[in-house]
């Protein structure tokens, strides 16, 4: 699984010399919390996100009135609030790459590059579009969870037994097992019922954790 196919396509994106007053209307209305900073030849150079945006927000102790405040507001351009040297990633990079830079740097979003031009954003509800397709979540079908022996052949012996009934499987993930002798492998499989799947993995001697 791929970044480029499950970013958001051109990104909405802003200038280091953009009110942010006009950056929070467009986040607002857009329901975004990052925006891409690029200067006049199209270089990223920043990203400013809604915590920047709040941050530049008088505390409600201010003795301004609010005309001094939106003043003030009208004043401050995304130069002076953005972040430089935002994380990015390559599109054609992995959704697993994309996952363990987003957990490792605590972050809910990353800026996608083609080369060192702006190609979209990958959001966290791009990741968990990715996992559903992962699962095989939009197939009808029976979910089969086992732990087998960590040998070679084991996952193809599986695979040739439910072919043998006319059965598909859409989806493989395998884990750690509970030693380091053994695998759980989650399947999901269309085109035979329940019952058929829990008969062959019982024949092939597996031990099935789940079956639904």
């Amino acid at each position: 699984m791929i970044v480029r196919d499950f970013m958001t396509k051109n990104p909405i994106y802003t200038t280091p010399k953009e009110l942010i007053s006009n950056v929070k209307s467009t986040m607002d209305r857009e329901q975004i919390t990052k925006v891409p900073v690029l200067d006049d030849s199209g270089k990223l150079i920043g990203v400013i996100t809604k915590t920047d945006l709040k941050k530049t927000m008088p505390s409600n102790a201010t003795t301004l009135d609010i005309y001094e405040l939106s003043y003030l507001l009208s004043k401050i351009t995304v130069e002076k609030v953005m972040k430089t040297h935002p994380i990015t990633i390559q599109k054609d990079a992995t959704i697993e790459e994309a996952a363990k830079i987003m957990s490792e740097k605590g972050i809910s979003s990353l800026i996608v590059m083609d080369g060192e031009v702006l190609s979209g954003i990958l959001t966290k509800t791009d990741l968990f579009k990715a996992v559903v397709d992962m699962f095989g979540f939009r197939y009808e079908g029976v979910r089969a969870e086992v732990e087998a022996n960590d040998n070679p052949g084991e996952l193809a012996k599986i695979s040739k037994a439910i072919a043998d009934k006319n059965g598909k499987i859409v989806s493989v993930i395998t884990a750690d097992g509970s030693d380091v002798s053994k695998r759980i492998i989650t399947l999901k499989i269309i085109g035979i019922s329940k019952e058929t799947v829990g008969e062959i993995l019982k024949t092939l001697g597996a031990d099935i954790k789940d079956l639904r």
